[in-house]
C-alpha cells in the first residue's frame, strides 16, 4: 500500500515513547527526579501500547507492526502477572486479617473508621497520617474495646486484637515505621510492621523515598514470619518494591490477581485521573495469602484494605 510521506514518520514517532517506556520499565533503570512518579503509571502505558500497534496494523507497516508487538510485549510482561491468581493454597494454620488505612491527616471520622473495623473484624489494623486528634476520638468512640493492643511512631499507628509488643526497631527521629510482634492464639509470633514510606517527589524527598523502602527489614533471615503492611508510596513498578519483595515476601494483592486494584488517589479525584496501586501487605515465606480487597473510607484519598492470610504451622 502507498502511504503518505508523514505516515511513517508519525507512527514511529508514536511509537517511540512506548518503546522507551518498555525498556526502562524491563531494565530496572530508574532517572532521578519524575521517572519514579511516571513509572508508576505502567499499567496505562501497557494499555496504550495498543494504540501505535493498532495504527501499525492499519497501515500495513510491517517493521513498525513487529516492533509494537515488541513493546506491547515487554510492558504487558510486567503487567499481566499481577492481575492472574496464583491460586490460594491448601494449608492449616492460624489465621490473620490485617487490615490497612491511610486516613490523609487524621481526616476518616472516627465512626466510619471504627465502622470498618466492626464490619471487617480485623486482628490488627495499621493506620499512617495518625494524629493525636484522631486517636482521641477513636479512644472515645470505644477502639480501644475492639482492638486494645496499640503502638505507633511518627503518625504510623498498628492497633491490634492480639497480644502486641515492640518488635523492629525504626529511627524515630527518621523514619514512619513502627514494627511490633503479634501475639496469636496458638502461641506463635509474627513480625507486624505498619509502613508509611516516603512520597516519590522531587529534590530532596526523592533520596528520602527509596531510604524509607531500603530500611523495611528483608523477609529472609527472620527468626519469625513477617508482615509489612500499609502505604509504600511505591507500585509493583518500581525497583527499589520488587527488590524488597524479592528477598522472600509476596505482594498479597499480587498473589490474589488483584494486583491492578488502585488504592490513590480518590477522595472526590475525577474518575479521569489515573490511579495507582501504593498501599500493599507483604507476607514472607510461612504466611499464606488467602484473600486482599480493597474498600472506600470517607475523607481520605486512599483506598483501605482488608488482607486474609493464614500463618502456617510450624512457620
Amino acid at each position: 500500500m502507498k502511504q503518505n510521506t508523514w505516515v511513517t514518520p508519525a507512527l514511529w514517532a508514536l511509537l517511540s515513547p512506548f518503546a522507551g517506556w518498555a525498556v526502562l520499565r524491563v531494565t530496572g533503570w530508574e532517572p532521578k527526579f519524575r521517572w519514579s512518579q511516571l513509572v508508576s503509571f505502567t499499567p496505562y502505558a501497557a494499555a496504550g501500547s495498543l494504540v501505535p500497534l493498532a495504527f501499525a496494523l492499519a497501515v500495513r507497516n510491517r517493521p513498525a507492526t513487529l516492533a509494537a508487538l515488541v513493546v506491547g510485549g515487554m510492558l504487558a510482561s510486567v503487567v499481566l502477572p499481577r492481575a492472574v491468581p496464583q491460586g490460594v493454597p491448601e494449608t492449616d494454620g492460624q489465621p490473620l486479617r490485617v487490615m490497612t488505612a491511610n486516613v490523609l491527616r487524621g481526616s476518616v471520622p472516627a465512626e466510619a473508621l471504627i465502622g470498618a473495623v466492626e464490619r471487617n473484624r480485623p486482628d490488627v489494623l495499621t493506620l499512617q497520617e495518625f494524629t493525636p486528634y484522631l486517636a482521641a476520638r477513636l479512644e472515645e468512640a470505644g477502639l480501644g474495646t475492639l482492638l486494645p493492643y496499640h503502638l505507633e511512631q511518627l503518625g504510623t499507628a498498628i492497633y491490634s486484637r492480639l497480644p502486641l509488643r515492640p518488635g523492629i526497631g525504626f529511627d524515630a527521629d527518621q523514619w514512619q515505621h513502627v514494627g511490633g510482634v503479634l501475639t496469636l492464639p496458638d502461641g506463635s509470633e509474627v513480625d507486624i510492621v505498619g509502613v508509611h514510606a516516603c512520597a516519590p517527589s522531587a529534590g530532596w524527598l526523592a533520596g528520602c523515598w527509596a531510604q524509607s523502602i531500603q530500611v523495611l527489614p528483608p523477609a529472609r533471615p527472620a527468626k519469625r514470619p513477617r508482615v509489612l503492611a500499609g502505604d509504600f508510596n511505591s507500585t509493583l513498578d518500581h525497583a527499589v518494591l520488587r527488590e524488597l519483595i524479592a528477598t522472600g515476601y509476596q505482594d498479597a494483592a499480587s498473589v490474589t490477581g488483584k494486583g491492578l486494584a488502585m488504592t490513590w488517589p480518590y477522595n472526590g479525584r475525577s474518575v479521569l485521573i489515573p490511579k495507582v496501586a501504593i498501599d500493599h501487605v507483604l507476607a514472607s515465606e510461612g504466611v499464606a495469602v488467602r484473600a486482599f480487597e480493597t474498600l472506600a473510607l470517607p475523607r481520605t484519598d486512599h483506598r483501605a484494605t482488608v488482607t486474609d492470610l493464614v500463618l502456617r504451622r510450624g512457620a
